[in-house]
């Protein structure tokens, strides 16, 4: 479906909550033609990235269902959770159904996860940025209520395996994805019903954090978020061996960075 195109794509890693997301959101876009260039393939043509994306899109929110199933209940938090993803990617009508429709079919009993994640792999193998974006998805998803119960622990293993990740890059993603949702709780950010609304951030701070002039043009300060987004990802800090306080703290710049981004864009209309 053409409507689920590079931009979408691109903006995918923000959504998920965690701190990879970034990253890998924006890989996703362009390393799907480059890994199948490096196969040796022509150059992707829209429909085939388009495909690809698809497979993508379908296996995250079947996943998502299925992990949020794997301990016997959905929580409303986890439905809260799968809502937001839906929302903040900013999804029309039928395709917010169409992603309903998917998180359910992953509930279901009969869901094959094995045939999934093999489905999925067999198109995007070698696009690792792509198959660790999906356990951040699943892993996301798994920490909504606090650290995983040991069926969905089975479940992420089971993904893991099967898009054949490494354990040391997933204790990577779980790192991080835990790390992210520290600093979500202790904000009063949760993704469930009834959590304590964020307080706005002033917009004279926002452009302070950002680094820029409130005259600045839109283009000014949506590369300044994304120098400042990358000078600070908690992803190139894991792969140096820091601390995990250094991490932390990292996260929690993040997420004041993004705030302010998310400050100035809803201001500006």
């Amino acid at each position: 479906m053409r409507w689920f195109g590079t931009a979408v794509a691109g903006g995918l890693g923000l959504v998920f909550g965690g701190p990879l997301g970034a990253l890998f959101g924006a890989a996703l876009g362009r390393g799907v033609e480059r890994s199948w260039a490096n196969k040796g393939g022509d150059r992707l043509t829209l429909e085939q990235r388009s495909r690809i994306q698809q497979r993508f899109f379908e296996a995250g929110f079947r996943v998502m269902g299925h992990v949020a199933k794997a301990d016997g209940r959905v929580s409303e938090a986890e439905i809260a959770y799968a809502e937001s993803v839906m929302t903040r990617m900013g999804l029309g009508a039928p395709q917010r159904q169409q992603a309903i429709g998917l998180f359910s079919a992953g509930k279901a009993p009969e869901f094959a996860l094995a045939a999934e994640i093999g489905a999925l792999h067999e198109v995007a193998a070698g696009q690792g940025p792509l198959l660790h974006l999906l356990l951040e998805v699943a892993l996301s998803m798994a920490y909504v209520d606090g650290p995983p119960s040991r069926a969905q622990r089975a479940a992420l293993e089971a993904i893991r395996r099967g898009l054949e990740v490494s354990n040391g890059a997933y204790r990577r993603i779980e790192l991080l994805v835990s790390l992210q949702r520290r600093v979500r709780d202790a904000g009063g950010a949760s993704a469930g019903p009834g959590a304590a609304p964020r307080r706005e951030l002033p917009l004279s701070r926002a452009y302070a954090v950002l680094g820029v002039r409130a005259r600045a043009s839109d283009a000014e300060v949506k590369r300044a978020y994304r120098r400042l987004m990358s000078q600070h990802h908690p992803d190139k800090l894991v792969s140096q061996g820091v601390s995990e306080a250094q991490i932390q703290a990292a996260s929690q710049k993040t997420q004041e960075i993004r705030r302010a981004y998310e400050t100035i864009t809803r201001a500006r209309g």
